[in-house]
């Protein structure tokens, strides 16, 4: 079945279910597969439960017309979810990076939402299947779209990309994350870009880029590149949009903002400046806000929207949070880690004037060949940055050179916990989602 066909029986049955446990009545299952499970097997199943329509890419599972038979399910989901974007002629918003990207994306749909009705991707769907499913939720309520976008190997992003067909787009930064999958620190880069490559195509492609991000600038070469609302820390560069600084960060981070060349114009007010209280911690996040801020200005969002907008931004699921118990002040970052994010948390967590300090620190994943040397330097850096108590937890911390206390897995983090829980301490808590530090505040 041609892409156009099914999607008008998509029209007919506006709902996709990739899970056989959740199927409305009149809905169309999709039968993807995964490392441990094959949704052919679930198709008859979710018929019975009350989807109409079954597509399959397994030619012994279709069993009758209400099966339908595709070459390649996850391909088909990806097809049918753009031809569904191509519905709607508003802006999308594709945003990828090594750090920061769901930040990001929080921060950008909170200033856009001062001014329009927006979608965005919820939670960290930002895969090819994450994407396709928040593609499925565009309605004609929506005015704009931000999708999030992940990659863990080359050509990721230039999938979802196709998948998405982004308007404008940014890559928060590069750095060395994921290294198993790309090979090395310029296979990252040339991933993230693959978002940079995609715009290059489009007449109407946008490209918000930090100007400050060597190794991103240097991806912009050719002259028919459309330069919209690069942000940049430097007010000296011509093309700067919007430049911006840390007041202070302790922990909270407070900065100011403004656009140097662009006030100029408004109303003369070339040196105004914005300050916002932020409800983040981590003066790494201004790279995050200044893009959200020039992304905004870019959609017409007013300043004064914009810096209200920032403020009331609170962060959640374990994200640059500050959390404060009976017993301790914690600050939990524990969703993801890689060296870049690890030590930019590091050298943070040294600037806040706090005593004492402890770290509870877990391994870093997928980072290949390069995991032992990656750990034992953020090992040397740990003495850097002023803490009286560490703590390292997982197999890669276990094996570096250093004097820290060191566990092996979560459960032994936890029993000495209960045996004699830290008191009066800030501690930062950072580490790979897989470690399950997240677990940990409730027990400090």
């Amino acid at each position: 079945m041609e892409i156009k066909q099914l999607y008008r029986l998509y029209q007919q049955h506006p709902c996709i279910t990739t899970d056989s446990r959740d199927c409305p009545e009149g809905s169309i299952f999709l039968a993807l597969k995964g490392a441990s499970f094959n949704g052919n097997e679930f198709a008859s199943q979710a018929l019975e439960k009350g989807c109409s329509y079954a597509i399959v890419d397994e030619k012994e599972y279709a069993a009758d017309d209400r099966y339908i038979l595709v070459d390649d399910c996850l391909q088909t989901y990806k097809d049918l979810a753009r031809e569904h974007r191509r519905q709607f002629h508003i802006p999308v918003i594709a945003i990828t990076g090594t750090n920061g990207k769901t930040t990001t994306k929080e921060l950008v749909r909170a200033v856009l939402a001062e001014k329009y009705n927006v979608l965005a991707t919820e939670g960290n769907f930002n895969n090819d299947v994450g994407v396709p499913k928040t593609l499925f939720r565009l309605t004609k309520e929506h005015e704009i779209a931000i999708i999030e976008m992940g990659a863990s190997h080359p050509g990721d992003i230039k999938t979802l990309a196709e998948t998405a067909e982004p308007t404008c787009g940014l890559i928060t930064n590069v750095g060395r994350a994921h290294l198993q999958g790309f090979g090395s620190f310029e296979g990252v880069i040339k991933t993230k870009c693959e978002l940079y490559d995609y715009l290059r195509t489009r007449d109407d492609g946008l490209i918000f880029l930090d100007a400050d991000n060597e190794f991103l600038v240097d991806q912009i070469q050719d002259e028919d590149t459309l330069w919209v609302s690069p942000y940049s820390t430097d007010v000296e560069k011509q093309y700067s949009c919007i430049s911006g600084e840390v007041i202070s960060c302790n922990p909270l981070l407070k900065f100011r903002w403004r656009r140097p060349l662009m006030d100029l114009e408004d109303d003369g007010a070339s040196t105004k400046w914005h300050k916002v209280q932020t409800q983040l911690i981590g003066a790494y996040n201004i790279d995050n806000l200044l893009a959200a801020i020039a992304v905004g200005i870019n959609f017409g969002v007013d300043r004064k929207q914009i810096c209200h907008a920032l403020e009331d931004y609170k962060p959640t699921n374990s994200r640059s949070q500050l959390l404060t118990t009976p017993h301790n002040s914690l600050i939990v970052d524990a969703y993801n880690a890689n060296p870049s994010s690890m030590q930019a948390a590091l050298e943070n967590f040294g600037q806040i004037e706090a005593s004492p300090k402890m770290a509870i620190l877990g391994d870093m994943r997928e980072l290949g060949d390069a995991s032992a040397e990656e750990h034992q330097r953020i090992a040397n850096l740990i003495g850097q940055s002023g803490i009286d108590l560490v703590w390292l937890v997982g197999d890669e911390f276990a094996r570096t050179d250093c004097n820290y206390r060191k566990f092996s897995n979560l459960d032994e983090v936890k029993a000495a916990i209960a045996q004699q829980r830290p008191e009066g301490f800030t501690i930062l808590i950072k580490g790979s989602n897989s470690m399950r530090l997240h677990q940990l505040p409730a027990l400090l």
